[in-house]
């Protein structure tokens, strides 16, 4: 067994896992990150998922750090892609023009802007990074952790030790290995108070997954895969609370839960793009939806294809969750969402009706080379929902509801380390529960929800912190997701540096005070300016 030593050990390389580990190592301190994939940024990239965000993210609305991570994405494109000179000298530059978020790239390109961002902490020796590394066992002493036990893909094990512990992973794996309280899917409407949550507690119901994949159409070809082996299955699969088949363009407007009716005609023409989602939830036409190459942003003749994510309500994964299952049942779960998107493409390439009145667009076609495998598909799959921990502050729906609220905004926490703003945005479940998609206010992150109630030294740096099933729905976005991770790194770091527990910082007036400044001084956001939700 090989082992390591940090201030900070980051399990998870997601979005949270990067930004906590930037955090700390910006205050000097020594950090092992460990990551699943051979890529770093999680839903932004090894899922394959463009940035989820709200409308004012130009202006203001995240950290500075985040802000960065977006610049350098555009750099990227204006460094190394022949651009017209319209798209190059655009500020807001939006290399795929979809209308999921101003800022649709390729994922691959924001892998290699992450790998960038870390390198110089490598090349100093202060950061350590362990890809292909899963946790298998941690150490406890009383209510701290220890040390973690990482399989590497050798299956040779790893030991770390380190004086802060933190959960970024996507499932919030440290915790069941740790004996962290912790949570998982929907809590009871009388523990919670919640108007969205159920009369009784439903611990494997949870926001269904999807396998993401990346397509582009060349037209007279034929790129028609072989028919999948659970084709017949997902073909014909219809799910009590859905207006059609799956696999068909009608499915349910996840804000009124009627039947809508999308559109997918490869480079169609949409007209302008309106990547606004207090306006449009962008998703009706589905060729632009989560675009990350448009031909129309480069010379003429550069790209003979747009690039599409297919990231659709088609592919969310319903018949079981990847938490609270044995080995086999998670194994044959994965396989099946693999099967299902790949049944998803074989029924656009055979089936999908065009506006000519045949049908199946043959060629459709996988791009691996965007998404960083030999099959098109993502690395992993796109994760909404984690275990949560049982922490000392609970962020629960009547906290930031719009409906609630309304013009008083949502609650202001005086713990806040950061912002963030989406829709309480909840996929169809495992338990069979259609969307339900809430509007919110913009809101804090309150430092009590990355604190778990007994563990001292183990912080949540991604979507394990203290949301329940409903609120999870708007803290699980990219910008929210970086900021709870930065804010962690920023903790451990901090009380390292002061000889502190975090519960000290938490507790003490003068210490969260002495804290939340730093964090300014950083570059976080702890308030809004006067902007409604939606």
């Amino acid at each position: 067994m090989t082992g390591a030593e940090a201030d900070v050990l980051v399990i998870g390389g997601g979005m949270g896992g990067v930004a906590a580990a930037l955090a700390a190592l910006r205050r000097g301190r020594t950090v092992v990150l460990t990551e699943e994939t051979d890529w770093l940024g999680g839903q932004l990239t090894s899922q394959g998922v463009p940035p989820d965000e709200h409308p004012w993210i130009e202006q203001f609305g995240a950290t500075r750090s985040y802000r960065r991570l977006r610049d350098a994405i555009r750099d990227h494109y204006r460094t190394w892609y022949p651009l017209t000179r319209e798209s190059r000298e655009a500020p807001d530059l939006n290399p795929g023009r979809g209308t999921v978020s101003r800022l649709c790239c390729e994922p691959r390109v924001a892998a290699a802007v992450l790998a960038d961002m870390v390198g110089p902490y490598l090349a100093a020796g202060r950061l350590t990074i362990r890809y292909l590394h899963r946790p298998v066992a941690a150490d406890v002493d009383g209510d701290r952790v220890t040390g973690v036990s990482f399989a590497g893909p050798d299956g040779e094990l790893c030991h770390v030790r380190a004086r802060y512990v933190l959960d970024a992973t996507e499932l919030g794996d440290l915790l069941p290995l740790a004996g962290i309280e912790h949570v998982t899917g929907f809590e009871s409407a009388a523990e919670t108070g919640e108007p969205s949550a159920p009369a009784q507690a439903q611990p494997a119901n949870m926001q269904a997954f999807s396998w993401v994949f990346a397509i582009e159409h060349r037209a007279g070809q034929d790129h028609t895969i072989d028919k999948p082996d659970q084709y017949s299955f997902w073909r014909d699969y219809r799910p009590p609370f859905w207006p059609d088949r799956l696999l068909s363009l009608t499915a349910p407007d996840p804000r009124t839960l009627e039947p809508a009716v999308r559109t997918f005609v490869p480079h169609g023409s949409s007209g302008p793009v309106v990547a606004d989602q207090s306006r449009d939830p962008g998703d009706k036409d589905l060729w632009v939806f989560r675009r990350v190459v448009c031909r129309e942003v480069f010379e003429p003749g550069f790209a003979e294809s747009d690039v599409v994510i297919v990231n659709w309500p088609q592919i969310d994964y319903l018949p079981g969750p990847l938490i609270g299952v044995g080995d086999d049942e998670r194994a044959t779960h994965l396989q099946g969402a693999r099967n299902q998107a790949l049944s998803m493409l074989y029924w656009l390439q055979t089936e999908a009706p065009r506006p000519d009145g045949g049908t199946g667009w043959p060629g459709l076609r996988l791009r691996p080379d965007v998404m960083g495998t030999s099959d098109g598909l993502a690395k992993s799959p796109y994760i909404r929902e984690s275990r949560r921990i049982r922490a000392r502050r609970t962020i629960v729906e009547h906290d930031l509801s719009l409906a609630v609220r309304g013009e008083h905004g949502a609650v202001a926490y005086p713990d806040t380390v950061g912002i963030g703003m989406y829709r309480i945005d909840l996929h169809p479940s495992t338990g069979g529960d259609n969307y339900i998609d809430v509007a919110s206010c913009p809101f804090q992150i309150p430092l009590g929800a990355l604190l778990p109630l007994r563990v001292t030294n183990v912080l949540a740096a991604g979507k394990s912190l203290g949301t329940t099933h409903i609120t999870n729905g708007c803290y699980r976005l990219h910008p929210v997701e970086w900021n709870i991770g930065e804010a962690a790194g920023a903790l451990a770091a901090h009380c390292v540096r002061h000889g502190l527990e975090p519960a000290q910082v938490h507790e003490d007036p003068a210490a969260l005070e002495r804290f939340q400044a730093e964090l300014v001084a950083d570059g976080f956001e702890l308030a809004w300016p006067q902007v409604r939700g939606y």
